[in-house]
């Protein structure tokens, strides 16, 4: 079985379950998850997790995302998107500078309102499950934070841009917005996702770096797919390694409290919520632990048996 992370390029027309489903056919393993969805008719930068590192999964949807965006402007659709049914239409009638500032009054935190065809849910009910039934329902604007946005192309009626935003922010959404602001409404036409920086664990999946489905599957018959596979500790290289004593290895795999005397060596000061991973008495990486200061000791917080 794999463990391990893999950066995959989720191609059009596949669904984020879509490519779990296939990895798991092409890796005969069943226990993989991936971390934040695309929508179909998207592509780019999908982080899956394999195996041991499906605990990950919390931690690497804490991200910030970068994307590439294509959106039609003097059009609205009831899934803010292309794919949908055309709810307006109008003329285009703004200058490159209008839309210019009206892109760049969203740099920031503002306040989001998701789409309805979306996984949110309401009332234990999936917002697209309402949507395709008819039904709309008042969505409560969620604050979103939009680091950058840069202005790749204006063509009317289409402009391009990239985004670098928080995690729970929709693209859709933001074009609706931009839409909305000039007056002419907007749908977005092409979705790229260029990167993910995992910022709790300061590592990046970038595009140059991901795998078709298809790549996928020819390095594993060729038994090539491990080198491809960021182990678990290596996706926390700003976090330091312990070693834990030959007399503690049985309380690291119990997943006991460790104290400083547990470790061969702690080499800097620990403050309290400072995280490390920890390996065993044979360097075999095995957990992520957290310092305590009331408890003076580090407590497990993810463990890989």
């Amino acid at each position: 079985m794999f463990d391990g992370v893999i950066n995959i390029y989720k191609e059009k027309g596949f669904t984020s379950f879509d490519v779990v489903a296939k990895l798991r056919g092409i890796l005969k393993q069943k226990k993989i998850g991936h971390t934040g969805t695309l929508d179909p008719d998207a592509e780019g930068v999908l982080v899956v997790c394999l195996g041991k590192a499906t605990k990950l999964c919390d931690i690497l949807t804490d991200k910030n995302k970068c994307y590439k965006a294509t959106f039609r402007l003097g059009v609205t659709t009831d899934t803010e998107d292309s794919s949908g049914t055309v709810q307006s239409t109008c003329e285009v009638n703004v200058t490159e500078d209008e839309i210019r500032t009206a892109i760049r009054s969203f740099e920031g935190e503002y306040q989001q309102i998701p789409p309805m065809y979306s996984a949110i849910k309401v009332n234990g009910k999936k917002l697209y499950e309402l949507a395709r039934q008819g039904i709309e329902v008042e969505r409560k604007p969620r604050p979103v934070i939009i680091h950058e946005i840069q202005i790749c192309e204006i063509e009317l009626p289409l402009v391009t841009i990239m985004v670098s935003c928080s995690k729970g922010t929709y693209i859709r959404s933001l074009c609706r917005d931009i839409g909305i602001k000039l007056g002419c409404g907007a749908v977005l036409e092409e979705l790229l996702r260029t990167s993910v920086n995992a910022q709790e664990t300061g590592f990046i999946f970038r595009e140059a770096d991901a795998l078709r489905l298809s790549d996928v599957e020819n390095l594993a018959q060729n038994k090539q797919l491990d080198a491809h596979i960021i182990p678990i500790d290596q996706l926390f290289p700003k976090l330091p390694h312990y070693r834990v004593t030959k007399k503690a290895h049985d309380r690291l795999m119990n997943g006991n409290l460790l104290k400083y005397a547990d470790f061969v060596d702690v080499n800097s000061a620990v403050s309290d919520g400072d995280s490390c991973l920890v390996y065993d008495k044979d360097g075999v990486f095995r957990a992520i632990y957290c310092y305590q200061i009331k408890l003076q000791a580090w407590k497990a917080d993810k463990m890989f048996l």
